[in-house]
């Protein structure tokens, strides 16, 4: 677990921006369990590659026309159940923090793992991620 004072306000960079925070493996059965309209999950990291790329990318996608219902996180590291459990529904992919997925009626549509974001701009990846809107949502 990392220290509070240094996850909060990389939490609040994603929450303030109308992602809902996950916290539980509760949540995420919830969430996961409407099956209805779309969602976009960030998997939250204190990695330089979530701050510079991952958040900022998400967050610049969000501009698109076409957009997720839903916006919802977790924080690896932090949110230990609700991060164990939304890597269950991202089988068959590996842990990755940070990654972004992106779901329909309760199905994984478009995932972008570590390897995507890390080298990457911002600008790429909501690139990637606005492309996705446009076809799924």
């Amino acid at each position: 677990m990392y220290p509070e004072q240094l996850t909060v306000p990389m939490s609040r960079d994603l929450t303030d921006h109308g992602f809902n925070s996950l916290r539980s493996s509760a949540d995420v059965d919830n969430i996961m369990e409407a099956k209805d309209g779309t969602f976009l999950l960030v998997v939250n990291s204190v990695c330089g590659c979530a701050a510079a790329n991952a958040r900022p990318g998400a967050k610049i996608a969000l501009q698109n026309d076409k957009r997720p219902d839903n916006l919802y996180t977790v924080f690896a590291g932090v949110d230990g159940d609700a991060t164990a459990r939304v890597r269950d529904y991202l089988l068959p992919y590996p842990p990755s923090s940070p990654s972004i997925a992106l779901f329909k009626e309760g199905k994984l549509v478009h995932f972008l793992e570590r390897h995507h974001i890390e080298g990457r701009s911002a600008g790429m990846i909501a690139e990637n991620l606005a492309a996705a809107f446009d076809e799924y949502c």
